[in-house]
């Protein structure tokens, strides 16, 4: 994995090497439709106002890469549809134990109140994103950097009632979870200890499922969370994101090939076709894969553990899985 500031850092090289790009910094301030100018004709034209710019931009076709409270989907008057799950998403860059035995392996754990997950970045670093209830998500935000480590430390090691228990205190988790590990027999592989957790990197986001009604409008484009917002617990985001960039800029690579307008929708139908059945089935999995997991019924969970365990000895369905999760893998839509 990399972090989200190193893959914009290299972006920006490859744009400012690229040459032809300019990049005005602001917020947009506004979004409204062209008329009939002495300059041209932009009637029907997204014209956007950005913040400290004396100039508004006229564009042939406006991209939404604004989030999942887009301004440009807002504009463009397309829906977005589906539901909150009720969880808060707690996300933190850590710092891990110096030469531990376990190498760049992602952790996942499913507790009552939601999966934590703990995936490697280059060094001794990994992010956390630990998907819990509003209230534990609250007091895991207010802790000291001391307990924090502690409470994610515990979140791989130490039983569930344990884990009920602490959230209810306020601070003291560190001597805490110190004492209890002393007491407790760890069975399975479990990441390396966690020592430090970057300043000001904790944070958190309301967790929920929306998709877009679809992902173009005239001289519109949709990608990213502004089309689709999915749960966490798969690491599907930024790799439908992509998707959807690889997509577009396909559809739009054929329109300039063939002399056509890329902001028309007959420019943007193969996008739209293309990437937004494949987000919906994703969509799809991943909610029902979080509902199955928030059940704690024995039977239930006695099938998708050994449900599980059957796909991890199935060496080719396991690399297949592996690959759809990656994004590297054959598309099957």
């Amino acid at each position: 994995m990399n972090e989200n500031a190193n893959l914009v850092r290299g972006l920006l090289r490859r744009i400012e090497g690229l040459g032809g790009v300019d990049i005005l910094e602001g917020k947009v301030a506004d979004i409204e439709l062209g008329q009939e100018t002495e300059e041209g004709d932009f009637s029907g034209w997204p014209i956007v106002k950005v913040e400290g710019q004396e100039k508004s931009l006229a564009a042939r076709l406006l991209v939404g890469a604004d989030g999942q409270n887009s301004p440009v989907r807002k504009f463009a008057g397309i829906e977005s549809r589906g539901w909150d799950y009720g969880r808060v998403g707690v996300v933190a860059t850590l710092e891990l134990e110096a030469q531990h035995e376990v190498g760049k392996i992602a952790y996942q754990r499913f507790l009552p109140t939601g999966p934590v997950a703990m995936l490697p970045l280059p060094g001794n670093y990994a992010t956390l994103v630990w998907s819990t209830t509003p209230e534990n998500a609250a007091v895991l935000k207010g802790l000291s950097a001391k307990d924090f480590i502690a409470m994610v430390n515990a979140a791989f090691r130490l039983s569930t009632v344990d884990l009920k228990y602490m959230h209810t205190q306020s601070s003291g988790q560190a001597e805490e979870v110190s004492w209890r590990l002393q007491h407790t027999t760890i069975s399975g592989t479990v990441p390396a200890p966690v020592t430090g957790v970057q300043e000001n990197s904790i944070a958190s986001f309301p967790l929920k499922m929306r998709h877009a009604d679809t992902y173009i409008g005239e001289r519109i484009a949709l990608i990213g969370d502004a089309a689709h917002t999915i749960h966490p617990l798969a690491g599907q985001g930024l790799n439908q994101g992509q998707g959807d960039v690889e997509s577009l800029v396909k559809g739009i690579g054929y329109a300039v090939d063939h002399g056509m307008d890329i902001g028309v929708r007959m420019s943007l139908e193969s996008y739209n076709g293309e990437r937004y059945t494949q987000n919906h089935v994703l969509l799809g999995v991943v909610d029902k894969l979080h509902k199955l997991y928030s059940v704690e019924s024995g039977p239930v969970v006695w099938g998708r553990t050994l449900g599980l365990r059957a796909v991890d000895a199935m060496g080719p369905l396991k690399k297949f899985l592996m690959g759809q999760a990656s994004g590297t893998g054959r598309k099957i839509l």
